[in-house]
């Protein structure tokens, strides 16, 4: 059994955390003279800094129990506070698999920690050899995994992922922000069995609210006490948690949107196969395609030029684009803009 406080750094154990008039009083109602607030309007109350009602709402959802969630401001807060948490600078180091997320790096390069990066296979999979040499470092502390991967779209295999996590004595973080294209398993029902485990997901992907910025982390209580100590005391204002508390009463609509993206998904990928521009569209599990083009730049800057935007991933991929799924009109405009560029060789 892992035990999480022996991971944890030190000075973070010994940490006494900043506390805010609301932890001191979390009650809703009352004569509020605790913080300093202006007495005057609508927006003049500090939010709930542990967004009791939201999280609330996420566990009816998930089926996770509160006490498990831990919600960021974006994903990337909760991939900050990984390493800050669990990592010394300048001494310890993370591992992840790429292509992949970019904020994994950068994050690590924030905090002082060396990042060691596992190419995937041809198949984008994880290499278990090449990811089990890494985990006899000693000062080998967080694996990132994103699932389904970003750039590639695909599904990283669930039997590697559960191996990795059986033989990896730090932590495993698996990002899932494209979880609910996917028809694979979520880990997400994993967290009681594996106490390393923290698994992301967010609102911002198939639940529309990419401009709300908040990030979904699903693991065991004591990793969500370190976080609760790490994070600013209010992370997420209450405007954001409202926009996600109404987004949770809408699950019907965003079910419907999410089906008429992966009808849209099959249809655009079918369709880019067959042009001659195109020289392979890869699978995908996500709201996006990866596709090998004979002249990305080309194309990229021809579809630029004619208001249409994409993401040029060659510097990744060599040659190749990743494309949004979009509305079914802004896909159509998308495949007339490259059936032009036939004459491509």
């Amino acid at each position: 059994m892992v035990d999480i406080n022996k991971l944890v750094r030190e000075n973070v154990i010994k940490l006494i955390p900043y506390s805010s008039a609301r932890d001191d009083f979390k009650g809703k109602t009352g004569i509020f003279m605790d913080a300093n607030e202006n007495p005057y309007g609508t927006m003049n109350r500090y939010p709930d800094p542990y967004q009791i009602e939201l999280k609330a709402g996420i566990s009816k959802i998930k089926g996770i129990k509160e006490e498990q969630i831990f919600l960021g401001n974006g994903s990337d807060e909760i991939i900050d506070l990984c390493f800050r948490v669990f990592c010394n600078p300048g001494t310890d180091k993370a591992l992840t698999f790429t292509p992949t997320y970019g904020m994994y790096p950068v994050s690590a390069s924030v905090n002082d920690i060396e990042m060691i990066k596992v190419p995937l296979n041809e198949e984008f999979q994880i290499d278990l050899k090449k990811a089990e040499y890494c985990f006899s470092d000693k000062n080998l502390k967080l694996v990132f995994i994103c699932s389904p991967n970003n750039p590639t779209a695909n599904s990283i295999n669930f039997n590697d992922i559960d191996y990795i996590i059986t033989k990896f004595s730090g932590i495993v973080v698996i990002d899932e922000a494209y979880i609910d294209f996917s028809e694979k398993p979520s880990f997400i029902k994993l967290i009681n069995k594996y106490p390393n485990l923290i698994v992301m997901q967010t609102f911002s992907k198939a639940l529309g609210l990419a401009a709300v910025r908040i990030g979904m982390a699903f693991t065991n209580p004591a990793i969500i006490q370190y976080f609760n100590k790490m994070k600013p005391p209010y992370n997420i204002s209450a405007i954001n948690q409202k926009a996600a508390l109404k987004k949770l009463t809408q699950i019907d609509k965003f079910k419907s949107q999410v089906l008429r993206i992966k009808k849209e998904r099959v249809r655009l990928s079918e369709i880019l196969s067959k042009m001659k521009v195109v020289e392979k569209v890869y699978p995908s599990d996500a709201n996006f395609l990866l596709v090998r083009v004979k002249n990305a730049d080309y194309i990229y800057n021809t579809l630029v030029n004619k208001n249409i935007i994409i993401r040029n991933r060659s510097k990744v991929i060599d040659n190749c684009l990743r494309i949004t799924v979009g509305k079914k009109s802004e896909n159509d405009k998308l495949i007339g803009a490259l059936n032009e560029l036939d004459h491509l060789k």
